[in-house]
């Protein structure tokens, strides 16, 4: 069915606002909306798990978020070179490996201690290639507070799932392969013509996964709905907003930027998942947060020695 003239010029002046509106804001401000987003969207799709699974879940908000992007972005994915495509096969892959490990971490461990874990992999990016004595003190707090989490029996301990840590840590694995990834895709395709690509290469890898997790009950009106608006939640709006924000932030930067991460996953699974945290992991993830903090604010400092 061919859209109507008036809806497609219609369509075209909300992306160019939308771009605009993108554009103008700061890269800071997208950071920390993205953020929130995601863990919104991470909250919802954990109230999906009882009825779909978290395959069934990774698959909705990869597949119906490639979707709702190609329609609502409309991007010219025609043009560029093979070496460019390839990037985009690439960003593809590492999307649907970071969602996949991180729901099925999810659906072992809260939302907050599965994050903080996590976190490890921007955390990581911000300080790969540092030169700077100070930085092994941020080094060390991140990882006192990643010990204080494992459920090892050291220091006591805490009552969490193995496999499930083993995953976030997987996880943040591909989160920092993915903020890498993400600059240079964003340098590589104009407007989010590279993302769409990636997420419909995410969405076909995770097809049988998602199928054989889920089955019929993907095509629940219900659950669709859900799925929709963990999408727009999980995907579309911060991946949209990260991208951007990287065309004007360094990886490394951006990695910094994120060290509220874990804090705002804590904020959502208490109010959202009523997920009470102990003390201990409180302070775990405190580490974590101060640790980037301090990384970000020394980063700072170096940089505006050079200017």
């Amino acid at each position: 069915m061919q859209v109507p003239k008036a809806f497609r010029s219609a369509s075209i002046m909300r992306g160019g606002w939308a771009r605009a509106s993108l554009k103008a804001t700061p890269p800071p401000v997208l950071t920390l909306l993205s953020m929130t987003s995601v863990q919104v969207g991470a909250a919802l799709a954990k109230s999906l798990f009882h009825s779909i699974g978290p395959a069934g879940a990774v698959l909705l908000r990869v597949g119906l978020g490639a979707f709702i992007l190609l329609i609502l972005w409309r991007p010219k994915l025609s043009g560029y070179t093979w070496r460019e495509y390839r990037w985009a096969l690439l960003f593809g892959g590492v999307l649907a490996a970071m969602n996949f490990t991180f729901y099925q971490s999810l659906d072992r461990i809260p939302l907050a201690v599965a994050v903080t874990i996590e976190f490890v992999g921007p955390l990581s990016v911000a300080l790969l290639g540092s030169r700077r004595l100070i930085d092994l003190l941020w080094v060390a707090l991140a990882g006192s507070g990643i010990v204080l989490l494992a459920p090892t029996g050291l220091f006591g301990g805490i009552a969490l799932d193995p496999l499930g840590v083993g995953l976030a840590l997987l996880a943040g694995v591909f989160w920092g392969v993915y903020i890498l990834l993400s600059a240079q895709v964003g340098r590589s395709f104009s407007g989010v013509a590279g993302l769409a690509l990636a997420m419909v290469v995410a969405a076909v890898a995770l097809l049988p996964v998602g199928v054989l997790g889920a089955g019929a009950d993907l095509l629940n009106g219900r659950v669709l709905l859900l799925g929709a608006a963990l999408a727009l939640l999980s995907s579309v709006l911060p991946y949209s907003l990260e991208l951007e924000a990287l065309r004007r932030l360094s990886a490394r930067v951006f990695g910094v930027l994120m060290s509220l991460e874990p804090g705002i996953a804590a904020l959502a699974g208490l109010l959202l998942l009523h997920e009470q945290l102990g003390l201990r992991a409180v302070v775990a993830i405190a580490l974590v947060i101060a640790a980037s903090l301090g990384a970000t604010q020394i980063r700072k400092q170096g940089e505006a020695s050079k200017d």
